[in-house]
């Protein structure tokens, strides 16, 4: 263990010189391998110096190489040590930056996964939530053409980890998510990416603003069509769109139930997920249909909490459990 400290703190102090590049290849390295060491080297201070490499002022002056090793430290870091990295000044700044051109693809990844990494603290929700830029950042690394589908599925995931904390989810409207999350879904096409979009509109929903944003980009119908047991949508992307039916109609009202009901199919496909689809689906599509037919607000008492029960991206039940994507690079 003593030998261990001395490293951690021998590698620290070299990181104080900016030119010393060769030295991130080696925090990387041994933050992906040992867990302990991860510790030690925030216990010696390293978080901050890769905070600073990372600053718009001098990640310029270090290659992209360096800025890849520093976004891929702390993503290894935030998997043992989260309330280190969450107490260093200027962290979330840089994360944004890291986001988003000119740094490198994979180094954008990496601040993507650290960020969802973190996300499962749930305390940490609302501190990440409440900075416009990250949400900003993350929606727009989902939007661009060039992002890697690696960089989109962990975006997706900051994303959802974002949205699990209520009073986030009228910004992320503001800011535009279900625009871009919808196109992900009618125009990706593909299981996993489908899967995580649906989960975080499934969250998004449950916040009155949605209603409007979803009527701009039809999201009712295309909901309706993922429900539908016909159009070969996988069971945890028509779990997820019943559930943003659902919580649209909690939130929504009288209106939401108009708009899910000019669906011609609409009762159809909820009634046949209802009668056919998984447990999880029938505990949605159930007091969805009664939403529907009754028309009553007050009638929607006994519906079960929308929110408890989610896959999170992930692909586990409780969306507070350590993401998968959390792995040492």
């Amino acid at each position: 263990m003593e030998v261990k400290r001395r490293t951690a703190r021998l590698l620290v102090d070299r990181l104080q010189s900016v030119r010393d590049e060769e030295v991130l290849a080696d925090i990387r390295l041994m933050s992906k391998h040992d867990a302990e060491m991860r510790t030690l080297l925030a216990d010696a201070g390293v978080t901050p110096h890769l905070v600073r490499l990372l600053s718009s002022t001098v990640s310029v002056s270090i290659s992209p190489d360096s800025i890849e090793n520093a976004t891929a430290s702390l993503l290894n870091l935030s998997i043992s040590c989260p309330e280190a990295l969450m107490s260093t000044p200027g962290l979330l700044d840089a994360l944004s930056a890291a986001l988003l051109p000119p740094t490198p693809p994979t180094a954008s990844q990496h601040a993507a996964a650290t960020l969802f990494s973190l996300l499962s603290v749930e305390s940490f929700r609302p501190i990440i939530g409440s900075k416009r830029s990250i949400v900003s950042a993350l929606i727009e690394l989902v939007r661009s053409p060039k992002s890697r589908t690696r960089s989109i599925k962990d975006a997706v995931k900051a994303l959802f980890g974002i949205s699990l904390y209520p009073m986030n989810r009228a910004m992320m409207v503001e800011i535009g998510v279900v625009s871009v999350l919808f196109s992900l879904v009618v125009k990706d096409g593909r299981t996993g990416i489908v899967e995580d979009a649906t989960a975080v509109i499934a969250q998004v929903a449950g916040c009155v603003e949605s209603l409007e944003a979803f009527r701009k980009v039809a999201g009712v119908r295309v909901l309706v069509d993922l429900v539908d047991l016909g159009t070969g949508a996988s069971e945890r992307s028509r779990e997820n769109a019943a559930s943003a039916l659902l919580n649209l109609v909690m939130s929504g009202g009288e209106s939401a139930v108009g708009d899910i009901a000019e669906v011609e199919i609409a009762e159809e496909v909820v009634r046949e997920l209802a009668e056919k689809g998984s447990l999880r689906a029938k505990t949605k599509a159930g007091p969805l249909l009664k939403a529907m037919n009754s028309g009553r607000r007050d009638q929607w008492s006994s519906c079960p909490r929308m929110f408890e029960d989610l896959d999170s991206p992930a692909g586990g039940g409780d969306p507070t459990l350590p993401p998968s994507s959390a792995v040492s690079f």
